[in-house]
């Protein structure tokens, strides 16, 4: 009877400590429930996981051509091409000083051989070379200037420019002058006519004649004046050089 109930103890031993050994095979620290170690790597199935995709690398982007440097040809202006310049600034015999600058502009372009040379508007300058007043008895007004230089637009620069001189001169004015006299002496004899008789003509006429020389000695001549606006032309006295776009 001891015998029997010891053995029935037994088993229950052996069980208990069996299942107690399978519950814990069941409860591994990969799926135990509140476990803080991650879980494995592989899938479900045991499987390897799959690899990430990975981005193509963007091509390298080739550089761009440099733009071809322009290419030039020299074209010769030759020496008595005629220049049409509109002035820019006022000449003026009894105003303008030596050395006193002259600007001009293009009034149309310069082509030789169908290449444009000098452009339309290019800026021209010089500078006076004589200027005299009018006098009051002999002496007639003059002025004159030349050009030195040409500015061409864009990257043509300042060139070095020989031109001829344009000079001007004032009128005369003899023929004023005699009829400022020849005036005097007229009204002067009527005058005197009236006066005296024959005697008073003779005499207011010379009175006449001498204040109306008075006045043509008192008088200056007329100005030379080239107002700002004013076509002229001039010639080159040497030839030009300028280097043009193909």
């Amino acid at each position: 009877m001891n015998m029997r109930k010891l053995a029935i103890i037994l088993g229950l031993t052996v069980s208990i400590a069996a299942c107690s050994r399978g519950e814990a095979v069941r409860e591994t620290p990969s799926t135990a429930a509140g476990s803080d170690t991650p879980a494995s790597a592989s899938g479900a199935d045991g499987s390897a996981p799959a690899a990430l995709p990975v981005e193509a690398a963007a091509p390298a982007k080739e550089p761009e051509p440099a733009a071809p440097a322009p290419e030039y040809r020299e074209i010769t202006i030759p020496a008595g091409t005629t220049l049409p310049v509109t002035l820019r600034t006022a000449v003026a015999s009894d105003t303008s000083q030596v050395e006193d600058q002259v600007r001009g502009t293009l009034r149309r372009a310069i082509t030789i051989e169908g290449v444009e040379a000098l452009p339309a508007g290019a800026v021209i300058v010089g500078h006076v070379t004589d200027a005299v007043r009018s006098a009051k008895v002999k002496g007639r007004a003059r002025v004159a200037f030349r050009f030195t230089r040409i500015d061409r637009p864009g990257e043509g620069g300042l060139m070095n420019v020989r031109t001829g001189t344009v000079a001007r001169l004032a009128p005369a004015t003899r023929k004023r002058d005699a009829a400022t006299i020849g005036g005097g002496a007229v009204g002067g004899a009527i005058v005197g006519g009236l006066i005296g008789g024959g005697d008073g003509a003779a005499k207011g006429a010379a009175i006449g004649g001498a204040g109306g020389t008075g006045v043509v000695l008192a008088t200056r001549g007329k100005e030379v004046r080239l107002e700002a606006g004013t076509p002229i032309s001039v010639k080159l006295t040497q030839p030009l050089t300028v280097r043009v776009a193909r």
